[in-house]
């Protein structure tokens, strides 16, 4: 079957896609158009004559708008379309539709902890304070990682162990002890010290720094017990003795973490985070919306899906608030959109800067045409709620958690939040892994699959090439979700991704 040398994403659209490199004076079929010059794969080429102002539409949506006459035919990209200012219709609830969801429940083998929160993964996590116990804290971790040189291996003996992971950060110190900074830091480290993924965590500090191990705990309603141990180096000793006492702890630990058993359980108890890196211009049209599906499945079955990387959502936010339950759900992200537009602007900055240079190289224009692609991650059901960087996600269904576009930070908040499992989009070949949370990388085409196999865990080229649809391309996601989320490694935590990664997000003035 002969497949179209474009894609027509809307018949609105003054611009096509190009399914690969397309060279000048080629016939456009049922475009009536011949190339003017040669278009780079992935990238957009006018079947309408743009004058200077006039909108480019791309998804039946403002992508941007012409800097110059753009002739049929032509190359359509950062030369000659640049961003400006429009009207949107928040039309808050217009979109709101009953969910239909699907019983029985499709079901995957997860851990139930004792108090009923349930995990895909079981490691015991040493959590730093402060960047200054950050090298404890690895040493700690690292007395008992697996050596494939020499064949040792420390957890043998605990095969429910995934392992021991030290989450270490730059923070911690020389920032106010009150107001938003801190506050988000406490935040992301009291979620991950509670996530199910975790049996249990060590929290390590220095002593002298900002973010005080007491302060910490009565701030986040944490409390030491049997799954949540404190060592301060000041007090302990020093480094030998704090490295030494934790790992006495974890020894002591292990038996219990060991002792776990995978058992069939609802997805409703499924939280997954959707990350988009590296993306390019096939992103929004094959592994984006193919994680869409996906992620509509998993609400339908009860579960929870997380959207975030605020910026990445500028100008697709009227379509979000148009599948708000409420008003108010709706004007918190409205909300969030003003913040992020004032932050750029006080940092001399402004949204469109926000699209990377692999981005553009990609075929992505504007921050307006990113987000258009980035929101399809979530598909089509009702936005639930939303919260703050690293806020618990309590709510089922489809929610937003603000973030900024940086995926190790964006991530970071969503695993705080609760998610169990990480989605990650990319059409550059972005490489990434977010322990506790096992991470699923979605290939946007089959070029890029082929070329780092290694570090993908799904090609969704074929929707470029035709050879696919979006239906089943997302079930088989959905699939591949239920298998991780069940204990199947994924390709990034085969590689060892995933504590490196750990990056908190760091807001306000550091003196």
């Amino acid at each position: 079957m002969a497949v179209d040398k474009v894609i027509r994403l809307h018949p609105d659209d003054n611009v096509v896609i190009a399914r690969a490199a397309l060279p000048a004076g080629l016939s456009i079929a049922g475009e009536n158009l011949i190339t003017a010059e040669p278009i780079p794969a992935g990238h957009k080429l006018a079947v309408r004559a743009l004058a200077p102002g006039d909108p480019v539409l791309r998804y039946g949506q403002i992508i941007g708008f012409a800097t110059q006459p753009v002739a049929l035919g032509r190359h359509l990209h950062t030369h000659n379309c640049g961003m400006g200012d429009f009207q949107r219709d928040y039309a808050f609830g217009n979109a709101v539709k009953p969910t239909d969801y699907i019983q029985p429940q499709a079901s995957f083998m997860g851990i139930l902890r004792p108090d009923g929160r349930v995990a895909t993964r079981n490691y015991i996590g040493i959590l730093t304070t402060v960047n200054c116990s950050a090298t404890a804290a690895k040493y700690v971790a690292d007395a008992f990682r697996a050596n494939p040189f020499t064949g040792s291996n420390p957890l043998a003996d605990y095969p429910n162990v995934d392992g021991v992971v030290a989450l270490t950060h730059k923070l911690g110190c020389g920032l106010n002890t009150q107001g938003e900074g801190i506050e988000v830091l406490r935040r992301t480290i009291a979620g991950y010290a509670r996530h199910p993924n975790f049996h249990s965590v060590i929290v390590i500090g220095l002593g002298c720094e900002g973010n005080q191990i007491d302060a910490l705990l009565e701030a986040e309603g944490l409390q030491r017990g049997p799954h949540l141990h404190t060592l301060t180096i000041q007090e302990t000793g020093g480094t030998e003795k704090t490295v030494r006492a934790a790992m006495a702890m974890v020894q002591k630990l292990l038996p219990e973490a060991n002792a776990v058993q995978r058992q069939k359980l609802p997805v409703s108890h499924l939280t997954i985070g959707l990350q988009c890196g590296g993306s390019d211009g096939y992103s929004g049209i094959s592994a984006n919306p193919a994680l869409g599906v996906a992620s509509d499945l998993i609400v339908r079955h009860g579960g929870t899906v997380i959207l975030s990387e605020t910026p990445e959502t500028y100008g697709a936010e009227h379509l979000l608030t148009r599948r708000a339950v409420t008003p108010q759900v709706g004007q918190k992200l409205v909300g969030l959109m003003a913040w992020w537009a004032d932050y750029t602007a006080r940092n001399g900055g402004e949204m469109d800067n926000n699209p990377s240079p692999g981005n553009k190289a990609g075929g992505i224009t504007t921050i307006l045409e990113k987000s258009l692609g980035a929101a399809a991650k979530a598909g089509s059901t009702n936005l639930v709620e939303v919260y703050r960087y690293a806020e618990a996600a309590t709510a089922r269904g489809f929610v937003f958690m603000d973030s900024p576009g940086y995926d190790p930070v964006s991530a970071t908040g969503q695993v705080a939040s609760g998610a169990n499992l990480v989605c990650f989009t990319t059409g550059r070949g972005s490489v990434f892994g977010c322990r506790p949370a096992p991470s699923l990388k979605l290939a946007t085409n089959s070029e890029l699959y082929a070329r780092m196999t290694e570090d993908m865990d799904i090609d969704c080229g074929g929707v470029v090439d035709g050879q696919d649809n979006l239906e089943q391309l997302g079930r088989r996601i959905f699939d591949l979700i239920l298998a991780t989320a069940s204990g199947q490694p994924s390709k990034s935590e085969k590689l060892g991704f995933g504590e490196e990664e750990f990056a908190p997000w760091s807001i306000g003035a550091v003196m």
